[in-house]
């Protein structure tokens, strides 16, 4: 027994039992954390997915079909049984719903034997005590169920939906088995494998691959110990002298870099006083083009383009510093797709025409933002396919809006594609008009907005942009006043 014991022992203070038990458990623990973390994350996701299909169910039943034109106001249980809502709520998903009207009594339908006043609790009812949708997972008779909840405004009845969850509920409970299975096969996997690879040298290997990977995540201040004098030691001195290297350069780039955005930010402030003279200037000298000589008139007329394009320039330059300093926070406000789509088009170009797959309605997003990207958009189309066809398209899908902008111009080779949104980039350097920023500035405002802006080539050759970002849908876009585009920030002048 002695014996056995102290083989034991030395076995364990061998580097390699060491190594098999440390990757052991650590696959243990990776596989642990990764199956308790993918539980969760599916099983919130489930949840998540039922309670917002559910609330949006009872949200309709509640507003639309027990509107005061099907039950009127003071109405009891009588009127409710009378109405024939509870087989519109059944016919739409629900299991059960139980009423409480506010002159005390209470309906109960598809709960069987239940009592749905006892089954749903206090904090539910606090919830909808202060007029807002309240919601719990509870066990109605043995199923897992989703009650859900809410008043008709202003004053009620009451309204609690009962929605079955057995289906999440063995889902989830399938989920845990497979990661438990999984769990344990990655276990054996691992034992198999540290029994493999348990080498002494591995270890620092390990050391040194684990450090080039916090490297790679952006941490250039990870460091390799240099302990020894072989080959390992001289690899560990190497990768150092990489990472300072490494680290003194990107350094060196992000303050060249800030440099760079103070000094566009700098320029660009100072140059707004004396150009708003000038635009003043050239604003009176184009009223007063009519009365020149025609030579003079000609350079007049180039003189007040010039100005204009420069103080474009600038305040797009002035956008630019703004929109990477972070100081243009978010504003979403009630948007009627169509219409401000129909008015930034007749604004920016009235040639192009708007197609709506289906009915949008209203949305909440930034408003400015949008119609700088869309705007920009067709600007750049008349700027670089001008006389050619160009189609504005729009879709809702799954909480995201599609916008796509598409003429029949020329387009761009595909090997300028991905620097399109490259600030002062012109694929075509001969072209005149815009300054080289519209584009660089509807992706900021993409991104501003949580949304992507990407380009392509369209089927007839012309180019095609299109915006990706989410919104949230109003559910009274009838109540939504009609939403117009604003000017861009700065004074309007008639240059």
């Amino acid at each position: 027994m002695v014996l056995a014991t102290r083989q034991v022992a030395e076995l364990f203070r061998s580097f390699r039992a060491r190594l098999i038990i440390t990757v052991i458990a650590l696959v243990a623990l990776t596989a642990g954390s990764v199956g308790a973390l993918a539980y969760y994350l599916v099983r919130e996701s489930l949840h998540d997915q039922l309670v917002g299909d559910a609330v949006a169910r009872a949200e309709f039943n509640i507003t639309v079909l027990a509107s005061t034109d099907q039950l009127p106001r003071g109405a009891g249980r009588l009127d409710f049984e009378q109405s024939g809502l509870v087989s519109r709520f059944l016919l739409r998903g629900t299991g059960g719903v139980h009423v409480e009207f506010p002159n005390g009594e209470t309906f109960d339908s598809g709960l069987g034997l239940l009592d749905g006043s006892a089954l749903i609790s206090q904090e539910v009812r606090d919830v909808v005590d202060r007029g807002e949708y309240g919601y719990e997972f509870l066990d109605a008779g043995g199923e897992p169920t989703l009650v859900v909840g809410g008043r008709r405004p202003p004053d009620g009845p009451d309204l609690y939906f009962f929605y079955p969850a057995v289906d999440v509920a063995n889902a989830i409970g399938q989920l845990a088995r497979m990661l438990l299975i999984a769990g344990l096969a990655v276990l054996v996997l691992g034992a198999l494998g540290a029994g493999l690879i348990a080498r002494r040298v591995l270890r620092p290997v390990a050391v040194a691959g684990r450090a080039a990977n916090v490297m790679a995540s952006g941490d250039l201040s990870v460091r390799l110990p240099a302990g020894t004098d072989d080959e390992l030691g001289s690899l560990a001195v190497a990768f150092n002298r990489m990472a300072t290297s490494l680290e003194d350069q990107i350094n060196a780039l992000v303050e060249a870099h800030d440099r760079e955005r103070r000094f566009v930010a700098d320029v660009s402030h100072e140059l707004r006083t004396p150009l708003t003279a000038l635009v003043n200037e050239a604003a009176m000298l184009k009223r007063r083009l009519g009365t020149m000589p025609e030579g003079e008139r000609h350079i007049g007329e180039m003189l007040v383009n010039d100005v204009s394009r420069l103080r474009v320039l600038v305040e797009e330059l002035l956008e630019v510093s703004r929109l990477e300093a972070g100081s243009m926070p978010l504003e979403a406000s009630d948007v009627d797709v169509e219409r401000f789509l129909a008015a930034v088009i007749a604004d920016r170009y009235p040639e192009a025409s708007l197609q709506i797959e289906e009915p949008i309605g209203t949305v909440h997003i930034d408003r400015r933002s949008l119609e700088r990207i869309v705007g920009n958009l067709l600007d750049n189309a008349r700027n670089h396919a001008p006389g050619a066809p160009v189609t504005v398209t729009a879709r809702l899908s799954e909480g995201l809006l599609a916008v796509a902008v598409a003429d029949d111009g020329p387009g761009v080779p595909e090997a300028d594609l991905p620097r399109l949104f490259d600030r002062f980039y012109k694929a075509d350097v001969s072209r005149q008009g815009g300054s080289g920023l519209g584009l660089a500035i509807a992706r900021e405002h993409a991104l501003r907005i949580g949304g992507e802006l990407t380009a392509g080539r369209g089927r007839s050759g012309g180019m095609i942009f299109r915006l990706s970002a989410p919104v949230t849908v109003s559910l009274h876009s009838g109540d939504v006043a009609e939403n117009l585009p604003s000017h861009p920030e700065g004074e309007k002048t008639d240059l």
